[in-house]
């Protein structure tokens, strides 16, 4: 270029205005949560730069739209917690089939210590109840015990079934109820056999009346099941009146519901058995024909809450199923449940017809429904809009509506 003439160097003023107003962001802060997804606060603040120097200014002159988050999602770790168990009990019987069981714990596989169980309410729990056999039991060469040598008592007089429950609906529950799957039906035979009918179909049935006595001497069945049921708020008493098992025969009386579980053989007369809740299964396992125990049940106001205000108990046969509203002064941080139960051997099958949870995305972390087995503890977790049949493999199912 040394031939051509050089212009003169010159510097042009382009704009004096100061630039508009920005959004500032400050690193986030520490996760909510130590494990697994929380939230992280930022702090988010509106600035400007004038003559070089960062000037804060009001919110509202920076451009509202374009705001971030204050709180954005954090993952630390995978959450280590887990269930974990005792070992299992000796056999509850000497000879012929028992009972072994377990004591379970929630576990922190970083410090190794037991934590609240709340922590592992979200994973599925393995059994904590299973069958043993403790070998063949002797021969009976000697009399029988007096326990066993006890009469049964006339039906007519001490049974109590729920057939009365398919006329009508139950003064204190919301639902049809039923009375389980063999209904009371007159036979052509009279009186006499209207009782030996219903005396043998005592098993399977779902009582659900506030009091009465079901006798359970003398059934076909080796096991036999019954489930009594009551309203939420309420609590099941059961003494056992009369009592002809055989217990080293191996004949056994289990009693089961969602806070308690428990068995016996020796001394059940009189015993008074608290369901602590407001559902109680009994199984009663024979192997003598004619033995069996007589119950007589009761129902009042539960000493403890064991609910949630917004959880629901529905009875079989059917019912609709609709996401539980929460109180305006209710926690949030509350999760709402529907207890599903129905006649012992029955199944339960649970359809979606409509879901939606919410959009795709970091919201599907808190919105979604967990359906529980309660005969195996496994649970299943449905998000988003996804629509489901599920099925039991057992009568009673809890469902769980997150958020």
């Amino acid at each position: 270029c040394q031939p051509v003439p050089k212009p003169e160097s010159r510097v042009e003023v382009c704009d004096l205005n100061p630039c508009p107003p920005r959004w500032k962001v400050t690193p986030a802060g520490p996760c909510s949560s130590s494990c697994g997804l929380g939230l992280a606060v930022q702090l988010v603040t509106c600035v400007q730069i004038l003559h070089g120097q960062e000037v804060l200014q009001e919110e509202h002159l920076c451009p509202v739209a374009e705001k971030p988050l204050t709180s954005v999602p954090c993952v630390i770790r995978t959450c280590s917690y887990e269930w974990s168990f005792s070992e299992w009990s000796e056999c509850s019987t000497s000879c012929g089939n028992g009972i072994q069981s377990r004591q379970d714990f929630c576990l922190s596989s970083l410090t190794h210590k037991p934590v609240n169980p709340l922590f592992c309410r979200r994973f599925p729990k393995a059994v904590v109840v299973r069958g043993c056999s403790a070998g063949p039991c002797p021969e009976q060469e000697e009399p029988l015990s007096p326990g066993a040598e006890l009469q049964p008592v006339t039906p007519a007089t001490h049974l109590t079934t729920a057939a009365a429950a398919t006329e009508h609906r139950h003064k204190d529950l919301d639902v049809p109820l039923t009375a389980g799957p063999s209904e009371q039906t007159k036979p052509s035979g009279g009186e006499e056999d209207t009782a030996k009918r219903s005396f043998l179909c005592v098993c399977g049935n779902l009582f659900l009346d506030a009091t009465g006595i079901i006798n359970m001497t003398g059934v076909e069945s080796r096991d036999c099941t019954v489930t009594i049921g009551r309203p939420l708020r309420e609590e099941i008493l059961v003494t056992v009146l009369e009592s002809s098992l055989n217990c080293s025969a191996g004949e056994v009386l289990l009693f089961s519901g969602r806070m308690m579980w428990r068995t016996g053989c020796r001394k059940l007369p009189l015993s008074l058995i608290n369901s602590r809740t407001n559902t109680l299964i009994v199984k009663q396992r024979v192997v003598l024909p004619g033995n069996g125990v007589i119950l007589q049940y009761s129902s009042r106001t539960a000493t403890k809450k064991y609910y949630q205000d917004c959880d629901q108990q529905l009875f079989g046969p059917q019912g609709a199923i609709v996401t539980p509203v929460q109180l305006p002064d209710e926690r949030q941080e509350v999760v709402c449940r529907t207890f599903i139960t129905v006649a012992p051997q029955q199944l339960i099958s649970i359809r979606a017809l409509n879901a939606d949870l919410g959009p795709e995305g970091n919201h599907t972390h808190f919105n979604y429904i967990l359906v529980r087995d309660v005969s195996t503890m496994k649970t299943v977790v449905f998000r988003g809009k996804q629509q489901f049949l599920w099925q039991s493999t057992g009568s009673q199912a809890e469902i769980e509506f997150h958020e």
